[in-house]
């Protein structure tokens, strides 16, 4: 089954809406892109349209979480973070301040808009601000239950979603937790974490990988901040070696947060499967993410070498 991460929130927020009456969302002209329009038409007076104006829609976000409702800010990425970062920081988190501010068209799934439109620092710029909670969802489950403990979670939250449909990967019953990773699959040679959407190839390339003799223990990290140090650490300190990916510059993002941490508990080989310090540019998904190694082959590629790295390429345990 394939659902994007877009569609689940919009769905979610409906949820939200009908159970709890404090919930109001906010968009900057975008809200059929990024599916807040379904909760505009179901709950018209809790929806304001703020226009092509994020740094003001998020003063009013901030104005309404001291009046003690919870807003939903949405718009692109890019924009998001980019366009209103001193906003964000001085209306939002500087008071810590209970404004969820979720963006669409995260990373190269704005392809068809070009460079300009994709954001590849995002999740390095909200990670910086002090008070703001992270989360990259891997898929829809994991996306509509995300909205869920970010209505619940006092204070600013970052969620970052995409605009393609993405492998469904998580059963109905699958609870998740601000600060909690997720095992998908045991090993004992190499850890793989992923933030996002790109788990699905990570699947793949554990697959494969599997087949050649290597054993990748596969862990879904969809919160960046605060990261789960004690089940990232526990895996990294059986295997030996780890590998991060995501879709987002590895200047920033999941790698650099998994990188501070070994590098102050437990220093192992390491690679880093992300974007090398470029801006994005045009050209499909499928093309980006080849040329920039996000597939299961680029991470099959980036596990072999961190192994012949660390030394012996299999069977540690």
């Amino acid at each position: 089954m394939l659902k994007s991460t877009r569609d689940a929130y919009g769905e979610a927020l409906l949820r939200l809406g009908a159970m709890n009456p404090r919930v109001v969302v906010l968009d900057a002209d975008l809200s059929s892109s990024t599916r807040s329009s379904r909760f505009a038409a179901q709950f018209p007076e809790r929806y304001f349209e703020m226009g092509i104006a994020e740094q003001n829609m998020y003063g009013v976000a901030a104005g309404l979480a001291s009046c003690g409702k919870i807003p939903f800010a949405s718009t692109f990425a890019v924009f998001a973070t980019e366009r209103a970062l001193n906003q964000i920081r001085q209306s939002i988190a500087y008071p810590s301040l209970n404004v969820k501010i979720v963006s669409s068209h995260g990373g190269f799934t704005a392809s068809g808009d070009g460079g300009s439109h994709q954001t590849l620092i995002d999740v390095g710029l909200m990670r910086c601000l002090p008070n703001m909670t992270v989360i990259v969802p891997a898929d829809a489950v994991q996306t509509e239950q995300a909205v869920a403990a970010a209505a619940e979670h006092q204070g600013p939250v970052y969620l970052r979603l995409g605009k393609s449909e993405v492998p469904v990967l998580f059963e109905a019953g699958y609870s998740f937790r601000i600060g909690e990773a997720v095992p998908m699959r045991p090993g004992r040679d190499v850890t793989v974490l992923v933030a996002g959407t790109l788990l699905g190839q990570a699947l793949s390339a554990a697959e494969a990988l599997e087949r050649e003799g290597i054993s990748v223990e596969l862990i879904s990290v969809p919160t960046l901040k605060p990261l789960d140090r004690e089940r990232i650490l526990g895996s990294v300190r059986k295997t030996g070696a780890v590998v991060t990916v995501e879709e987002h510059s590895v200047i920033g993002g999941l790698g650099s947060a998994v990188a501070e941490l070994l590098a102050a508990h437990h220093p192992v080989p390491m690679a880093f499967v992300g974007v090398n310090d470029l801006f994005g540019e045009s050209g499909s998904e499928q093309e980006l993410y080849a040329r920039h190694g996000l597939t299961a082959r680029g991470i099959g590629e980036k596990v072999r070498a961190v192994l012949n790295r660390r030394g012996g390429g299999r069977g540690r345990g």
